[in-house]
């Protein structure tokens, strides 16, 4: 498939922002010890999380004017779904970071909101990654690892992102309990990113020559492409990409994504000094980014078996 970046900066910017919210509900629910004020930061930088990508996913609409339309077909659409529930989150984001600021509302709401913000987060993601799991033409993606991939990496980004902040700021017993857990989840997913990335470098391909065209012979040999020029089948559903460039794609992945957030996360851990953490936070980012790219990327649409050979 063609990786929109739009979507891209959506997924990742919305992860880690509903990784964030979790972490902050699951301190507000435990009782940590930890300040007003960066909980309420937190929530902000969440908020402006949620909202980018957000915006970010409207430059992949052809008429942006008509988005509204996208909640019609709620009944059979994850899309629809998730264009529901992502309004909802942010709704529930910003009413509690409005609570925190103003200290009204009662108690009982207060309590109930990170309740409400922790199943947001988990509805959310759940949507996100059914738009593409439900997609049985596409093997890549039809599996329940899409669903572990979208949850792991979202919690990763957010703990990281968490320990980060906390770093900065001098939280230190927040940083002392999201720390060993943000290695924990980073490693369970570089762990099913993994698994995922063999699994889909062994697929054999269901649709063939013969299923795409129609042509029952034995042996086909195809000299070019489905149309004459260039067209949305030619463009929208290939990445054009030489299989060096997704070598290196993958390696940044595994490389920035997970494995030197962690190294950085084993040396926060071991007394390592503030920025330590927050480089953890500068690697990850692009590394997901990358890894995002590829998932688009190695999805392989049947129609590319008619529409991609160039002779």
């Amino acid at each position: 498939m063609h990786p929109a970046f739009s979507v891209i900066f959506f997924t990742t910017l919305a992860g880690a922002a509903q990784g964030l919210v979790v972490v902050l509900a699951l301190a507000a629910l435990t009782g940590l010890a930890v300040s007003h004020a960066f909980v309420s930061r937190g929530l902000f930088l969440a908020l402006v999380l949620l909202v980018g990508g957000l915006t970010s996913s409207f430059f992949h609409l052809g008429q942006p004017r008509r988005a509204w339309r996208a909640v019609l077909m709620w009944r059979t659409s994850w899309m629809s779904r998730e264009v529901i529930i992502l309004p909802g989150f942010i709704g529930l984001v910003g009413l509690w970071l409005l609570l925190r600021i103003t200290g009204t509302g009662a108690i009982w709401l207060s309590s109930l909101l990170p309740v409400l913000a922790i199943v947001g987060a988990l509805l959310l993601w759940y949507c996100t990654a059914m738009i593409y799991a439900c997609m049985r033409f596409i093997q890549e993606w039809a599996h329940p690892l899409t669903m572990v991939n979208f949850i792991l990496i979202g919690l990763s980004s957010g703990l990281i992102l968490a320990c980060a902040l906390a770093a900065y700021d001098g939280e230190s017993t927040l940083l002392h309990v999201t720390g060993p857990w943000a290695l924990a989840v980073t490693a369970a997913a570089l762990i099913a990113r993994v698994m995922s990335l063999r699994r889909n470098a062994g697929l054999r391909p269901i649709s063939t020559l013969q299923s795409a065209t129609g042509i029952r012979a034995a042996h086909i040999e195809q000299k070019s492409m489905g149309m004459s020029a260039g067209a949305f089948n030619t463009r929208e559903f290939f990445h054009g990409a030489t299989q060096g460039v997704l070598h290196n794609i993958k390696l940044a992945t595994l490389l920035l994504g997970f494995a030197l957030p962690a190294a950085c996360l084993i040396w926060g851990l071991l007394g390592g000094a503030m920025f330590v953490w927050v480089l953890a936070l500068l690697l990850q980012g692009p590394g997901l980014v990358a890894e995002r790219w590829l998932f688009f990327a190695q999805a392989k649409h049947p129609q590319n078996l008619y529409y991609q050979t160039v002779s």
